[in-house]
């Protein structure tokens, strides 16, 4: 028997892609979590804000304008009439954790397992570039000056893709 959209839980990648870098946190938009959790975005904060006391600041974050500003132009969240009255709210890992002793349906636990693993898996992702950034700086400090362009196009592909320089698409004139 095939499960439908609402019961069938996220995929890993799914989810790892919804996460984004707020403040220095890795967080989860609200309106992402109500969507993987099969709610309204307000019954979700609804539901947070009846539990108030669960949600310390570095649980739950509220957007500024800036912010908010800058997650329009990268996702869709309206800006218009009819669409959000206020900045959104972001969850880190902590915040989701705690929603899933907030939201208690089966889907809500599913969920909540694919987010802990995104979250452990985003971990172990840094922590192996961390470690091949260690194990380059020890060959760079044993081998001389003749390896020094290689290291310097390794660093140039680790780098973050902002970091780097973008080619120009289209026709010059």
């Amino acid at each position: 028997m095939a499960r439908t959209a609402m019961t069938r839980s996220p995929s890993l990648s799914t989810v790892e892609r919804k996460i984004l870098l707020v403040r220095g946190h890795k967080v989860l938009l609200d309106a992402h979590l109500a969507t993987l959790y099969g709610v309204e975005t307000r019954a979700l904060l609804q539901a947070v804000r009846r539990n108030a006391a669960r949600f310390p600041p570095d649980f739950l974050l509220q957007l500024d304008a800036e912010e908010a500003t800058r997650l329009r132009s990268q996702i869709v969240i309206s800006n218009t009439r009819g669409g959000r009255r206020h900045a959104p709210y972001v969850f880190t890992e902590q915040g989701v954790a705690m929603l899933s002793s907030v939201l208690r349906s089966p889907r809500a636990v599913q969920v909540n397992i694919q987010i802990m693993r995104a979250f452990v898996r985003l971990r172990e992702l840094l922590a192996t570039h961390a470690d091949l950034v260690r194990k380059l700086q020890a060959m760079e400090r044993k081998y001389d000056e003749r390896f020094r362009v290689v290291f310097d196009a390794i660093r140039e592909l680790m780098a973050p893709r902002a970091s780097r320089p973008r080619r120009q698409i289209g026709f010059r004139r």
